[in-house]
C-alpha cells in the first residue's frame, strides 16, 4: 500500500469513536459521488480514469514524448493552474526539484502562461536562446489571460527561428476535444493535439494529457504512475470504511473543521514535495473554499520552515492543525561524514544518514506541536516512485471529492474564480457590452 494515514498524533483531538460517528456522513458523500446524484456530478471522469482512458491518445502522448525528447533542448509548458502544477509537482516528486540542472538525456522543462510578469518571460526566452524549443499549450478555451498571453510570445519565437512549417512539428496543444479557439487554430495550422476531457476539471487532470505529456518528456515511467493511480482506485472501491484511509483523512478534516480548526497545513520533510504541496492547496482550495465555508490550505517544507514559521505553529493562534506526508524510503542514502576535531559538536551523528536524521527531526517535531496542541495527521508513503505518485495523486483526489460533499458543497466547481477575470477583461477594454458595463462600475474603485 503506498499510503497509510496514522492518527496516533490526533487521538487527543479527534478521537476513535468521532471518527466512527461522522463515517456514516462520509460514506453518503462517498455514495452520492459514486451514484452521481451530487452537485457537479458531471466532472467525475477523474474516478474511473485509472482504468477508462484513451488508450489510442495514450500511445500518442507517448510517441509525442520521444519526438520532443529527440529533438528538444527546452520544452516549454504553457498552462496555470490544473494545467501546470500536477505535471510540475510530478517532474519534482519523482525527479527532483534541481530536475533542470541534473545530467540527464531528456529537456530541460519549463512552464510559462501561470503568471503574467515580464521579467520571468524576458529570462525565459533568454534560456532558450541558441537551443533548440518545443512547447506544450495547455488549455480548455485558449481565452485564459496568462497562458494565452505567453503563446502569442513563444509562437511567435518558434516561427521566426524555424518557419511557421518548422513550428508546425515544436507545438503541442492540450485543449477542447472539439471546439474553443484554440482547437480552431490548432487544427488550421496543423498542430499535434491532445484533449482536455469534457468530464474532468483542471485541477483532477494531472493524470489525463493534461499532465502526461510533461511528465513524459521528463523521462518518468507514465504506465507505473497510472497503475498506481488504479491501485488505489480499486483499493479504496472494495476496502471497508473504517480501514479506508481516504474515508478516515476525509473524516477528520470536517472533525477538526467543526471544532473550529480553520487552516490545515500540509507539511513535508521533502523539498521535493514543495509543489506536489502546491498542487494539494488548488486541489482543495479551490474544491472546498465556497458558500462561506473550508479550510484554508497551507504548506510547509520542513525542517527549513520550522526556523521561519515554527515559532508561531508550536505557540501561535489554535486554528490549524497538520497533514505530514511522512517518506518512508529513502533511495539515496547520504552517510554523514566524521569530523576529527568535531568542530560543530556533532560527531554523535556521524556514520549515520540524512534520512535518519529527518526522519527525527519529524518525530520530534510532530511530539513537540501535539504537545503545543495543534493537531497532527500523518500520511506514511512509502517512497517517490512514479507508481507512489500516481497513488497519492488518486488518494488526494478521492479524499477531497468525499471531504467536500461531507462540508456540504460542490467540490467540481469554482464560481469565484471568475470574478477576478472578468474584473481583468474589462479594465484592460475587452469588447462586449457586458465588460463595458462592469468598467465603468469600475472606474471609480480603481485608486
Amino acid at each position: 500500500m503506498a499510503v497509510k494515514i496514522n492518527t496516533k498524533y490526533l487521538s487527543d483531538f479527534a478521537s476513535d469513536d468521532e471518527i466512527g460517528s461522522i463515517m456514516p456522513e462520509v460514506i453518503a458523500a462517498d455514495r452520492t459521488l459514486r451514484d452521481g446524484t451530487g452537485k457537479g456530478a458531471d466532472f467525475r471522469g477523474w474516478l474511473a480514469l485509472p482504468d477508462n482512458y484513451d488508450r489510442e491518445e495514450y500511445s500518442r502522448i507517448k510517441a509525442a514524448a520521444e519526438k520532443i525528447k529527440k529533438n528538444c533542448d527546452v520544452f516549454v509548458v504553457i498552462g496555470i493552474g490544473g494545467s501546470y502544477l500536477g505535471a510540475r509537482a510530478a517532474i519534482e516528486f519523482v525527479k527532483s526539484p534541481l530536475y533542470n540542472n541534473l545530467k540527464k538525456d531528456t529537456p530541460d522543462i519549463y512552464f510559462a502562461g501561470n503568471g503574467i510578469n515580464s521579467a520571468y518571460l524576458n529570462e525565459l526566452i533568454s534560456i532558450c536562446e541558441g537551443r533548440d524549443v518545443c512547447i506544450n499549450v495547455i488549455s480548455k478555451s485558449g481565452k485564459t489571460t496568462e497562458p494565452a498571453i505567453a503563446f502569442r510570445i513563444f509562437r511567435e519565437m518558434l516561427e521566426k527561428k524555424y518557419g511557421e512549417e518548422g513550428a508546425r512539428d515544436r507545438i503541442f496543444i492540450t485543449t477542447d476535444r472539439k471546439k474553443g479557439k484554440l482547437k480552431e487554430l490548432a487544427d488550421e495550422k496543423g498542430y499535434e493535439t491532445f484533449v482536455v476531457p469534457d468530464d474532468i476539471g483542471g485541477r483532477y487532470s494531472v493524470l489525463t494529457a493534461v499532465g502526461l505529456l510533461p511528465i513524459a518528456v521528463a523521462g518518468i515511467d507514465t504506465d507505473a504512475m497510472m497503475n498506481g493511480a488504479k491501485k488505489a482506485m480499486d483499493y479504496f472501491a472494495t476496502v471497508s470504511p473504517e480501514a479506508n484511509d481516504a474515508f478516515i483523512y476525509a473524516a477528520c478534516r470536517n472533525i477538526l473543521y467543526r471544532k473550529g480548526k480553520k487552516t490545515e497545513i500540509m507539511v513535508s520533510y521533502d523539498p521535493a514535495l514543495a509543489m506536489m504541496n502546491e498542487w494539494w492547496k488548488q486541489l482543495y482550495g479551490e474544491s472546498e473554499g465556497k458558500d462561506g465555508k473550508g479550510l484554508f490550505p497551507a504548506s510547509v517544507i520542513f525542517s527549513t520552515d520550522l526556523h521561519s514559521l515554527g515559532q508561531y505553529i508550536q505557540q501561535g493562534e489554535r486554528t490549524m492543525f497538520e497533514t505530514v506526508i511522512n517518506i518512508l524510503g529513502d533511495e539515496s542514502p547520504f552517510v554523514i561524514p566524521d569530523d576529527p576535531n568535531n568542530i560543530d559538536e556533532m560527531n554523535f551523528i556521524s556514520g549515520k544518514t540524512l534520512h535518519f536524521v529527518n526522519r527525527n527531526a519529524f518525530l520530534a517535531t510532530v511530539i513537540s506541536h501535539s504537545d503545543g496542541n495543534v493537531p497532527n495527521l500523518i500520511l506514511d508513503l512509502d517512497g517517490r516512485s512514479a507508481e507512489d505518485f500516481g497513488y497519492l495523486v488518486y488518494f488526494f483526489e478521492l479524499a477531497c471529492a468525499v471531504s467536500g460533499y461531507t462540508l456540504g458543497v460542490n467540490p467540481f466547481d469554482q464560481p469565484g474564480v471568475e470574478g477576478y477575470k472578468n474584473n481583468m477583461y474589462a479594465l484592460l477594454g475587452k469588447p462586449g457590452e457586458e465588460h463595458e458595463k462592469r468598467r465603468s462600475e469600475l472606474k471609480n474603485r480603481i485608486y
